[in-house]
């Protein structure tokens, strides 16, 4: 047999139009509703006899009250629980005439019953209370009553131990104000302690109109308010954090979507907390720049250099869009063939990969960088243009906008640089004693060991950003995410010549003159230069100037762009190249030119190779005889960066000269012209941008 329902909105303390009046509802039960009566008396009528009369309508009915904060009740003490939930017992019997723990077939009490009224329920509550020895008065369950329809069981619980209190207590609030403006004063300053902040705050307040006659509590209660107001910021901490943290972005964390592989890169260069053998004897930190790509934290380049220039960016952008060659001595578990990349795949595509190392070649559309010199170079953004990548700056010192690669830099000082010889610590509390003692590594050989460490370790580690979005407790490394990518966003192959790679060096504009080019005293010469002798090269711009492209670390040749042959190359050769073989930088010449001011340009040239040679050969034993001075400090630590810098690449043999007649005659010289006769010299390697640019021996 079917039942009529209660509609909904009657409830205690709604009213309701029934036979052609207001009435208030003081008790609903399952099948009945008690109902005010003009009469005096409550009248009971049932549901079905309430709904069906023609005049029916619920005229008001009591807003709902949101859902109480229960789960606020575990922050009680037991003892108030306990209160709360024995209140709540009598109450929920005051409204619906049951307790909560009454059977299913239990029945009210007759001063509980449904023909009861509220308030009568109510006064039978208090009488029943006082007779357990709970001195409680009818008005006492009537306001208990309220608050627990208000906030449910929480209304009911006493609050007093758990009352909020002042977030500072009893200090005044002028105090906390114009402390508050003395640590923000102190954001871009030099980091200062307590003391200082507690002496700027009475400053301020004696400066302030509203802090006259302010009186100041205790240094104790000062301090406490002290560590309140700088928790997070800094404020004694190191002051990039300082910066970085007030200057930072106030909005909610925000992140640039990567969805395939060079979407978004990130760029940036720090020291290596490692001490390098530069040169014999000669020990110093190097700085890191490097690459990684948001999608699947791929570390696509690592290149470590004495000082990070704007050429090392561009060479580090280079070597992210071409192959890691194997090199002699990797395990063949290195090879991309053997991986989980799909390398029979991209073979077909781009053939490059022939030989290449197990770590991908990902193409850049934005890299996010810093406000670095290296990065926002004209050098470097031309090189980014050169390859339709989009350069995106982050603002100025907001270092969490680039988090993934100061993440992926802080990793290679935990997982690569602690297990090296010569290590620093992050900071000179952490630093060793007579670290320079250790066995160290050379530039050229830690290169070697960084470049196997990325495509063993780095590309075959589990990363906790690379999780599976359908089973979040599994995690891909790089060449796995790259591998499934990949398939849905495909490959696009890179191919770079020599001409790009001179391309990506910085550029100067200097004048073609009868003995060639001359760039910070050296001159530059090559029978190719003879159509732009004292021309004009078109470009107005420059004032006919030719466009000329360097290596700061190689000072041995340059190219000069040919504006009037079609923007072809020429390479022009240092004219005393044969006087100093080995291959230097900038660092050590102008090293020597501040020495010998007004020197010529061969006298310059011999004191270049004369130090390179001093330096080589180290400090001389005191019981050797008599030779030359040796090296400085100085001059060996410029040799050191120097020889460090330079390239490793082999070079081509110099051009055959003509043979003196000494050398074409077959009688020896005497002994006189053999000693003053220079060896034929051949320079050490050099790159030569003409060969395959990325082949490595």
């Amino acid at each position: 047999m079917s039942t009529l329902r209660r509609p909904a909105g009657i409830a205690v303390g709604s009213w309701v139009r029934f036979r052609g009046q207001v009435r208030g509802v003081v008790a609903v039960a399952t099948k009945t509703v008690t109902l005010t009566d003009s009469g005096g008396d409550p009248q009971v009528v049932t549901v079905a006899e309430l709904i069906a009369d023609a005049d029916f309508a619920v005229v008001d009915s009591p807003v709902r009250m949101p859902l109480p904060a229960a789960s606020l009740l575990e922050t009680f003490p037991d003892r108030v629980v306990e209160k709360a939930l024995w209140w709540e017992g009598h109450i929920l019997e005051v409204l619906h005439g049951l307790p909560p723990d009454a059977g299913e077939d239990a029945v009210p009490r007759l001063e509980y019953g449904p023909d009861r009224s509220l308030t009568a329920r109510q006064r039978a509550n208090a009488a029943e209370l006082t007779s357990l020895g709970h001195k409680v008065s009818a008005s006492t369950v009537a306001h208990r009553r309220r608050r627990y329809q208000a906030e449910g069981v929480l209304g009911l619980a006493d609050h007093r131990p758990v009352r909020k209190q002042n977030e500072f207590g009893s200090i005044d609030e002028r105090i906390v104000t114009a402390m508050r403006q003395a640590i923000a004063q102190g954001v871009d300053s030099s980091t200062r302690n307590g003391a200082f902040v507690l002496w700027k705050t009475g400053e301020i307040l004696k400066e302030s109109a509203d802090g006259q006659g302010v009186e100041l509590p205790s240094e104790r209660t000062l301090y406490r308010l002290l560590a309140k107001l700088t928790s997070g910021t800094h404020t004694f901490g190191t002051a990039s954090n300082r910066r970085s943290k007030a200057h930072g972005a106030t909005a909610p964390f925000g992140e640039l979507p990567a969805f395939a592989p060079g979407e978004v890169m990130q760029i940036d260069s720090t020291p290596l907390d490692v001490l390098v053998l530069l040169d014999n004897g000669v020990t110093g930190r190097v700085e890191l720049t490097a690459m990684i790509d948001v999608a699947t934290r791929t570390l696509t380049a690592a290149v470590l250099r004495p000082s990070t220039k704007a050429v090392d960016a561009s060479v580090l952008l280079a070597r992210t869009v071409t192959p890691e060659l194997m090199r002699p001595g990797w395990v063949g578990a290195l090879k991309m063939s053997r991986s989980v990349l799909p390398h029979r795949r991209l073979l077909d595509l781009d053939e490059r990969l022939a030989h290449a190392a197990a770590r991908p070649v990902i193409v850049p559309e934005m890299i996010v960088c810093d406000h670095g010199k290296a990065f926002i170079s004209r050098n470097f953004q031309s090189s980014c243009r050169f390859l339709q990548i989009d350069v995106q700056p982050t603002h100025k010192a907001a270092g969490f906008e680039k988090g993934h690669i100061e993440s992926t830099l802080g990793s290679v000082a935990t997982l690569f640089a602690q297990f090296l010889p010569g290590y620093t610590g992050r900071s000179a509390d952490h630093r060793g004693r007579h670290l320079e003692r250790e066995p160290l590594w050379s530039l050229l050989e830690l290169q070697e060991y960084l470049d196997e460490w990325v495509v063993a370790k780095w590309q075959n580690r589990r990363h906790d950003g690379l999780r599976d979005p359908s089973h979040p407790g599994r995690m891909f490394t790089p060449n796995e995410k790259y591998a499934t990518l990949v398939e849905i966003c495909g490959y696009v192959p890179v191919a770079l010549t020599g001409d790009d790679y001179v391309e990506l060096l910085p550029a100067d504009w200097r004048v073609v003159n009868d003995y060639g080019i001359r760039i910070k005293n050296r001159a530059y010469d090559s029978p190719e230069l003879g159509p732009m002798r004292r021309r004009h090269s078109g470009v107005q711009a420059k004032r006919g100037l030719w466009e000329v492209h360097r290596d700061p670390y190689d000072v041995s040749r340059i190219w000069v762009r040919d504006h009037r042959g079609g923007s072809s190359w020429v390479q022009a050769t240092w004219k005393h190249l044969n006087r100093a073989p080995m291959p230097f930088g900038d660092l050590a010449w102008n090293h020597v030119s501040h020495q010998l001011p007004g020197a010529t340009e061969t006298e310059i040239a011999d004191a270049v190779a004369d130090l390179l040679t001093r330096a080589h050969a180290g400090p001389e034993e005191a019981d050797r005889p008599a030779k030359p001075a040796k090296a400085s400090k100085r001059d060996r630590r410029v040799a050191a960066r120097t020889k460090a810098a330079g390239p490793s690449t082999p070079a081509p043999r110099p051009e055959p000269t003509e043979p003196t007649a000494a050398e074409a005659s077959d009688e020896p010289a005497d002994d006189a012209e053999a000693e003053e006769t220079l060896a034929e010299v051949i320079p050490l390697g050099l790159f030569d941008p003409r060969e395959d640019p990325w082949r490595r021996t």
